[in-house]
């Protein structure tokens, strides 16, 4: 008989009775997590190959979902067009544009049927169950058990929210939450009308989620490309999802170089603990001994430590025989205030970084320090140590005897110590910087200096009623040192002793902006005059060796300084006039330009900081720059150092790009005149870089780059390649071809090739 009333409220209670399991045999969203050893160092591909994790076929077997409260059951809404209550059978059935929601699970179908003495459950009928995260599963019958402990399906069909697909005969989950997969097929790739099969699936016999043991198991597994075989393995496993880190092997790579000749970099990856992780990645090799490498990271509460390093064996003679790298980094807060930090960069030669294509391998200088640093409201502290290792052949090209003395007279800094504190502000505005500095610098050797300065400055920042904003600094610079074996290069004698020095400045600054504003821009023209007052002698630098200002260049960012030097061991001598022009503007249609030329005016003609650069006038050379971004498909920077008397460039610096996605064209160029009061005297420098990036079609496109010498001794082309790309939704590949020329005669020139694939979503394999 049957029986129409006082049955939504049976329906409804039997299902309540039946949701203490969640919908574990579908995926509920998880944070994804990646498979053993997935983010152990930083990618060094170039962005193009960069792939971003996603969803695959592992995503179909996530565990039970689990409520903050176990015990609590979660709400149920149902809704049908017909409800039939079979008192005699036990059974609840429901009829016509069923719709079942719990949680974030909600299951449409044509009718569904409850057997209360199985405990079973049965939608048939257009079943189609979807989650909120955008993953939808279709299937003609779902049969569900034991309180949904159990579940089976046929010739299901899975869109996740990636729109990659996954099809199976044969569906099931076990009690314990175990589940099945038979004759499963995955593929994240578009299918076309009237194609057969997509670019490329995954394809199986049997896939088996291992609940207890968190694995994924794949039993006759067959990579297709274009409905063809190409790859087969009768088992296959990896971690499920829910498995952060997992010691075991991880992809290897396959490569070649002129100086290792052929090479397979073996990577096997160790999770020591939760917070402790090893990856070993030896490279074996045909033309040398084995490179043995690896990389420890551990993380802390406060911190974190990750160091990396490669050993070498060499038996060329022209080569040191024990060689490697160490790379260290750490990071600890002790508390609220002091941090404590660490860069270690050591190689055995320069060449060992060029020749093995490590990081840093284009630096002059390796750097390493330590640093504790304290931050507390307007104070900061720093305790630190420096070492430096010169690797630069461009030096020991230009300059043999300089070279010579800088590598076995290499500096050490210890202790560097800086505090510097700002004052709170008073009743008229001003305020007071004080900043205090110690070092000791020791060359293997060679000359020792000890210095202590200190910086008592008064500022006092005002605008005026009519807009004008002015800015008075006055400072007082006092120093102390100790010297021992300092000598000038002219000098015959060398200098032992201590040497104090008092050095004050006073500076203006003026700055009065003019706005003028349209219904769709805006211009702010600014002019900006600055006046130091300050002594024209007093460096002593017949005593005091300059260990840290020797970078002196005049350009638009330190031209409207107080003190112009980046360090201390020289003042910036002599008064002087600074005067410059800042205009911007801003649209709604032309987007943003501005521009910035300025001028010093000296009244001693041979100034400490003048005489460095070159100049030996009243008038310093014009240094400026310009911005440009009127729209998307332009943006333009570019810097100059103009001759103060026949306008020559000594300095330009362009950097720009144009085009859009579909056509891109970026140019960079460089110009340093020489300069011949710097002991790293390299001559003129004269670089153009271009490159072109194209679309060719959706999916393919190419980029081609050069470095181009434009000197006086002209090289030519530093650095030439490109990259052809195809990119769809589902595959990449990269093809790169690049040749460097190494004006460095010890290392060989010649072409690198190399090729990349991608099976998104599930990785690739590169050269």
């Amino acid at each position: 008989m049957n029986k129409k009333n006082k049955t939504s409220a049976a329906f409804f209670l039997g299902l309540i009775l039946l949701s203490q399991n969640s919908y574990a045999w579908w995926p509920f969203e998880t944070e994804h997590e990646p498979i053993a050893g997935e983010v152990l160092h930083e990618d060094k591909t170039p962005p193009f190959v960069k792939v971003e994790p996603a969803r695959n076929i592992t995503d179909v077997f996530p565990g039970s979902k689990k409520t903050n409260n176990e015990d609590a059951e979660p709400n149920i809404y149902f809704n049908a067009d017909e409800l039939i209550n079979h008192d005699k059978e036990k059974i609840i059935e429901a009829v016509g544009d069923v719709v079942v929601k719990r949680e974030a699970m909600t299951v449409y179908a044509d009718r569904l049927i409850y057997y209360q003495l199985e405990d079973k459950i049965v939608a048939i009928g257009n079943v189609r169950m979807e989650e909120e995260n955008g993953n939808v599963v279709y299937a003609d019958e779902v049969e569900m058990q034991d309180k949904m402990s159990r579940a089976e399906m046929n010739k299901i069909k899975a869109i996740l929210q990636d729109e990659s697909l996954i099809w199976a005969e044969e569906f099931r989950k076990k009690e314990n939450d175990n589940k099945v997969m038979r004759k499963a097929i995955y593929t994240p790739c578009d299918i076309c009308e009237g194609e057969e099969s997509p670019l490329w699936q995954l394809r199986a016999r049997k896939v088996t989620h291992d609940a207890e043991n968190k694995n994924i198991n794949y039993n006759d597994a067959f990579l297709d490309i274009k409905g063809i075989p190409v790859l087969y393995t009768p088992f296959m496993s990896h971690p499920d999802p829910t498995v952060k880190r997992r010691s075991g092997f991880l992809t290897p790579s396959i490569g070649s170089s002129n100086y290792l000749g052929g090479t397979l970099q073996v990577n096997y990856f160790w999770a020591v603990n939760d917070q402790t992780d090893v990856l070993f990645t030896p490279i074996f090799n045909t033309d040398k001994n084995p490179v043995w490498g690896g990389l420890y990271r551990q993380y802390f509460n406060k911190g974190y430590v990750e160091m990396e390093g490669t050993y070498l064996k060499d038996d060329d003679k022209n080569r040191p025989d024990n060689r490697g790298n160490v790379f260290a980094f750490g990071r600890y807060e002790l508390n609220d205030f002091w941090v404590f930090d660490t860069n270690i960069n050591y190689a055995s030669d320069g060449l060992y970084l060029k020749e093995l294509d490590l990081e840093h391998d284009d630096d002059a200088w390796l750097t390493s320090n330590v640093r504790l640093q304290r931050f507390e409201d307007r104070d900061y502290a720093s305790i630190e140590a420096y070492y430096y290792k010169l690797i630069s052949y461009d030096l020991r090209r230009s300059n043999r005897a300089e070279y010579e003395r800088r590598k076995y007279n290499k500096p050490l800094v210890a202790p560097l110590m800086n505090y510097e504190t700002i004052s709170d502000v008073s009743k008229i505005g001003s305020y007071w910087k004080n900043d205090f500095s110690l070092a000791s610098v020791y060359h293997e050797g060679d000359t020792q200096s000890q210095r202590l300065s200190m910086i008592n400055a008064w500022v006092l920042p005002w605008t005026s009623p009519f807009g004008e904003r002015y800015k008075v600094v006055a400072s007082l610079k006092s120093d102390v040192y100790y010297i021992d074996k300092y000598k000038l290069a002219d000098a015959s004698n060398d200098y032992t002793g201590s040497v104090a020095r008092v050095f004050p400045q006073i500076g203006i600054e003026w700055r009065l902006p003019f706005v003028r504003a349209t219904e769709t821009s805006r211009q702010i023209i600014e002019p900006v005059v600055v006046g130091v007052l300050a002594p024209n002698g007093g460096n002593l630098s017949d005593k005091i060796p300059n260990e840290d200002s020797e970078d002196i260049e005049l350009d638009d960012s330190n031209i409207l300084n107080l003190d112009r030097y980046a360090g201390y061991d020289r003042n910036d001598t002599g008064s002087r006039i600074s005067y410059g022009l800042n205009w911007n503007s801003y649209g709604n249609i032309m987007g943003r330009t501005s521009a910035f030329i300025a001028q010093s005016y000296q009244l001693n003609k041979k100034t400490s900081f003048t005489r460095n650069i070159g100049d030996d006038g009243h008038f310093t050379d014009y240094v400026g720059r310009v911005y440009a971004a009127p729209a998307s498909y332009l943006d333009l920077n570019y810097r100059f150092r103009l001759d103060q008397d026949d306008l020559k460039l000594k300095y330009s610096e362009l950097g720009a790009r144009i085009g859009t996605n579909l056509l891109n064209l970026y140019v960079s160029y460089i110009y340093l005149q020489e300069n011949e009061n710097s002991s790293e005297n390299f001559g003129d420098r004269k670089e153009l870089y271009t490159s072109l990036k194209a679309a060719l079609t959706r999916d393919w496109s190419i980029s081609i780059y050069n470095r181009q010498d434009l000197a006086d001794e002209n090289r030519g082309s530093l650095e030439h390649g490109g990259n052809l790309i195809y990119e769809d939704e589902c595959f990449m590949f990269v093809t790169t071809v690049k040749r460097s020329n190494s004006n460095d005669p010890e290392l060989d020139d010649g072409y690198e090739f190399k090729f990349t694939f991608y099976l998104k979503t599930l990785g690739g394999l590169g050269n």
